[in-house]
């Protein structure tokens, strides 16, 4: 069986006791022991990141990947389920880095576990440790751009570049940990947090006013889409959306702007 890729807390909680459901929680280890959803185990933001320089952001190595495998649990039956405290940003970068190594029956609980909270679903304070597992990874490349792919791709008119950054940081009146500031060349921007209805609701808006205000800016799905943030975290969200909205060829530039606001010869625009 399958779940939603953007799953209800109701259905969520109908679906407890099936075995072979994943939940994952990327909230801080404090939040966390607050309370979490039943089975729930907790992954550590670090381990979607390389943590070596001179780009820590980056997709880990294989080795990684294969520990963050062992660290969850996941089998190729696994239904994941995942959540954050981030507003949906780990929560959408896990479930690009499980699309990466192949495995693709991944959720998102809409909304966050303050979603789950609303509906006073139980929570449990229980530390869950996973259950031992083999997967077998494979990376998808195709979910991935760099600076080669992104500088040979700029003049291309089926590609679409998604800075989901604040407005200060793409006009570049705002610079973080870059040597420079601005936004890659003809890059669209549409910030992570206008895919949510609000701050107190940190639900999906709906599909067609996504897609309508996406399209406003130059990013629609026949193109081939890659979003971005400063280091990849916030981007996560934004492919979530694009591959919830059934954008079919979207990756994820996992240097961000802390690559390439930091390398000497790369295109800026202000």
């Amino acid at each position: 069986m399958t779940l939603p890729l953007l799953i209800e807390a109701s259905e969520l909680h109908q679906h407890l006791n099936n075995p072979d459901l994943l939940i994952v929680d990327l909230s801080s280890g404090e939040n966390y022991l607050k309370g979490h959803i039943p089975n729930a185990i907790n992954l550590s933001p670090s381990s979607l990141l390389s943590g070596q320089p001179p780009v820590p952001n980056k997709l880990p190595s294989n080795d990684q990947l294969q520990q963050l495998c062992k660290a969850i649990g996941l089998t190729e039956k696994s239904l994941v389920v995942a959540y954050d405290d981030q507003k949906g940003a780990l929560a959408g970068r896990f479930i690009w880095s499980l699309n990466i190594i192949g495995h693709n029956n991944c959720s998102m609980l809409n909304g966050q576990i303050t979603s789950w909270t609303t509906e006073a679903f139980p929570l449990e304070t229980a530390v869950n440790q996973a259950k031992a597992s083999t997967y077998k990874i494979s990376i998808n490349p195709k979910l991935i751009a760099d600076v080669e792919f992104i500088t040979q791709h700029l003049q291309d008119p089926n590609l679409a570049i998604w800075d989901a950054r604040s407005y200060p940081e793409y006009t570049g009146e705002k610079v973080i940990n870059a040597a420079k500031g601005g936004h890659i060349p003809g890059a669209h921007h549409f910030e992570w947090t206008d895919c949510l209805i609000s701050e107190d609701n940190l639900r999906l808006k709906p599909a067609n006013t996504l897609l309508s205000a996406l399209k406003e800016q130059g990013i629609t799905p026949e193109k081939t889409i890659i979003t971005h943030c400063q280091t990849h975290r916030r981007s996560g969200l934004t492919y979530f959306v694009a591959r919830y909205l059934g954008f079919k060829d979207v990756r994820c530039y996992d240097g961000s702007w802390f690559e390439w606001g930091n390398l000497p010869d790369t295109p800026v625009e202000k």
